[in-house]
């Protein structure tokens, strides 16, 4: 493609006319997308699907001009405005029911030539080359979403027009499909146009959002605000309250010769109200407000600066939330209701805002401020899925539900439950899911046993009942009281900790590092480097650690990550005592914090005592540790799938990344003379990392010659981790 053109916008329409028989769909529509990604949302009805179709050639233009890149495409047919680089996922996904997914695509790859191939279309979405032999008609709505999405990008497009991409998914797909517009928007590849109703999306992919009424281009606003401003969204686009619109709005006009009205910042997460499940038309009926709150989502947004964190590090997410606090007093209200109203007005009487919520899966009604019904809203399959027959199946939906409508709120400082095996295991994953520091208690009768996987990562307090939660008695009462009143001691201890905080004048930022004994020497050289700079938070890597510490980052309480010590993946792929679980680096890729990482330790397998070791590994080369600790060392084969697993996590990190190989060993056992050197076995990690790792400006491997632990190396990563924070290492740290 020649200079000209590759300058020119994305697409460029002037004064865009469609008319359906005597209806005016289109009027003078004005629209540039310069490059990356573009939304427009709007009611139904406005006219956003009309737009896509006259751009594809599918409907007849009466005026105005449509140019891709510099060329005019205006009333050319359909099949030319594709081959000139316009690619189209339609509502509705149109796919051929009889044709398989991998049909689909060599049916769509033979188009255009360029870097998206079939091959990268199922390394992108793994989950279609699961199903690269069922028909269209087979597919699950996200996977047919997925599949209408890949034939598009097979065609190379210099433009990608997607008409309600996320229509009728459920979150998680949702989720999965924001985030390849990010990337999208990102590699800069291609233009992309969406059109959306669902703010929520719209808003965090696109910079600025255009909004269409009545088949024109209303205005074009900057996302942050509308994602920001519920009463903007309620008029314009009719999302929560539906009201008419109103076309003299006291907002400031978009154009050249307007100034533009200061974005509010997104400094911490914003509500997102949209009608679902029913999509709003001019012609709705109010939707309960009860439905509208359940739909909402907050949008978390990334900090970016260092000083930032600092300010707000100790009241993350969901706390920092203006509103009064409230504490949540959670469980199945048609079995529990007189245990659970008694502790809500113990803690009522210390002063403390309640709020009473339902998470029974019997679909009973019960006298509650949250009710169960509403909570099920929140599940991807509402409340069919939460009041079923299957009593686990429904415990696990209403779990999920919880969990989901717990993220929403904004205002939480505390939640108890009391109850049984079923009440802990509805509330805990909820609890989970809340920033550590949130105080959280659980009184039941599995709490004298294993409480590990109600507990998890979390800072969960569980409290042994004693007696079964099952009616009050001398005894029920005076645990439940005791439980209530704890609750209600650390909350208020939280809010004053918050109040003073808030008086202060800073403090330092919190970057979390992982540690092995092995890697120790590191540790201690870059945490004493950068002790003026940051606080730094050190985890032992045995699995928990490394679970704890992206814990914190979810919750908004970490503003970085030096991931020295990334030996838990050695345990989850070969079996060892302290493994990471799959979902190992998944918090630095939802949040996109800046990441410095490296592969210490990844030279060993941790077990226990020698005699537990699996029959498999016998023979291999160890060292003893400790009596109940025998250590492995890796081998080649081994190190090349770690360093698989890893790259492929490293590609999916939007955030800066620059991780770390040093040649002259990965542990203290691995240097030139100890007992776990294997330059083989190091060079094979190394190798396979380069070649899985997709580099790029932010996205960066680093070898160095040093050991490890060398001060060297730990310089290095100080270097490094300055670069990305923009720190100089000259501050100084503030008084406490």
């Amino acid at each position: 493609m020649n200079e000209a053109r590759r300058s020119a916008a994305g697409l460029e329409v002037r004064g865009l006319d469609v008319y359906y028989g005597h209806s005016h769909a289109l009027q003078s529509v004005d629209l540039t997308l310069e490059s990356g990604v573009f939304s427009v949302v709007g009611r139904n009805g406005m006219g956003k699907t009309t737009l896509c179709k006259a751009i594809m050639g599918l409907v007849g233009v009466s005026g105005g001009s449509i140019r891709v890149r510099g060329a005019d495409i205006t009333r050319r047919p359909p099949a030319q405005i594709a081959r000139l680089g316009v690619g189209y996922v339609p509502q509705g996904r149109r796919l051929w029911r009889s044709l398989s997914v991998d049909e689909h695509l060599r049916l769509a790859g033979g188009m255009r030539s360029g870097a998206w191939t079939v091959e990268r279309i199922y390394d992108t979405f793994p989950r279609l080359a699961e199903r690269r032999d069922h028909g269209g008609g087979q597919l699950s709505g996200g996977e047919q979403q997925m599949l209408a999405i890949s034939r598009a990008l097979l065609t190379n497009p210099h433009l990608l027009i997607m008409d309600e991409p996320t229509e009728g998914l459920a979150p998680v797909i949702v989720a999965q499909v924001e985030e390849m517009l990010l990337r999208l928007g990102e590699d800069g590849d291609m233009s992309v146009l969406v059109i959306e109703q669902n703010i929520g999306v719209a808003t965090a992919v696109s910079r600025n959002v255009a909004i269409m009424v009545n088949g024109r281009i209303n205005r074009i606003i900057d996302s942050a605000r509308l994602a920001a401003d519920r009463e903007l969204q309620q008029r314009l686009l009719g999302v929560g309250l539906h009201a008419e619109l109103e076309p003299d709005l006291d907002i400031p006009p978009s154009g050249p010769d307007a100034k533009p009205a200061p974005a509010p910042r997104r400094d911490g997460p914003i509500r997102i109200y949209v009608s679902n499940p029913t999509l709003p038309t001019r012609w709705s009926q109010p939707v309960p407000i009860a439905r509208i709150e359940a739909a909402a989502r907050t949008l978390s947004t990334q900090i970016a600066r260092l000083d930032e964190t600092a300010r707000r590090k100790r009241e993350p997410m969901a706390a920092q939330t203006a509103g009064p606090p409230v504490v949540l007093v959670v469980g199945t209200l048609d079995t529990k209701g007189l245990e659970l109203r008694f502790i809500r007005d113990i803690i009522a009487e210390t002063g403390l805002r309640t709020r009473l919520v339902d998470v029974s899966t019997s679909g009973k009604h019960s006298s509650c401020d949250v009710s169960a019904q509403e909570i099920a809203l929140n599940h991807g399959r509402g409340g069919a899925a939460v009041f079923g027959p299957d009593r686990g199946a429904a415990v696990t939906a209403m779990a999920d539900a919880f969990a989901s409508w717990l993220r929403r709120q904004g205002n939480v400082v505390g939640v108890i439950t009391a109850g049984g095996s079923g009440a802990a295991s509805l509330v805990a994953p909820g609890m989970r899911a809340l920033p550590v520091g949130v105080p959280k208690l659980i009184i039941s009768s599995v709490a004298s046993g294993d409480v590990g996987p109600y507990v998890g990562p979390a800072d969960i307090t569980m409290m042994h009942s004693v007696t079964d939660v099952q009616g009050l008695n001398s005894i029920s009462r005076a645990v439940l009281a005791n439980g209530a009143h704890a609750l209600a001691g650390m909350v208020k201890a939280r809010l004053d900790a918050r109040a003073a905080t808030a008086r202060e004048a800073g403090g330092l930022p919190s970057v979390g590092i992982t540690m092995f004994g092995v890697t120790t020497p590191a540790v201690q050289k870059i945490a004493a480097e950068l002790r003026d700079d940051v606080e730094c938070l050190v985890f032992h890597a045995t699995g928990v650690g490394g679970r704890s510490m992206e814990k914190l980052v979810e919750s908004g309480q970490l503003a970085g990550i030096i991931d020295l010590t990334t030996t838990e993946v050695c345990d989850l792929l070969m079996g060892g005592v302290f493994p990471a679980t799959e979902d190992r680096f998944g918090a630095i890729i939802r949040t996109r914090i800046p990441y410095v990482g490296s592969v210490g330790a990844l030279d060993m397998v941790n077990f226990g005592a020698p005699d537990t070791i699996p029959e498999r590994y016998r023979g291999r080369k160890f060292h003893v540790h400790n009596p109940q600790v025998t250590l492995m060392r890796t081998n080649v084969e081994e190190n090349e799938r770690v360093g698989r697993w890893i790259g492929e996590r490293l590609n999916q990190m939007d955030g800066p990344v620059r991780f770390f190989l040093p040649e002259g060993g990965v542990s203290a056992l691995d240097a030139r003379g100890q007992p776990f050197w294997d330059p083989d076995a190091d060079a094979a990690l190394f190798r396979t990392l380069e070649r899985t790792v997709r580099q790029t400006g932010h996205r960066q491997l680093i070898r160095t010659p040093k050991n490890i632990n060398d001060p060297d190396f730990a310089a290095a990563i100080v270097g490094a981790f300055r670069t990305l924070f923009g720190r100089t290492g000259t501050r100084r740290r503030l008084a406490r």
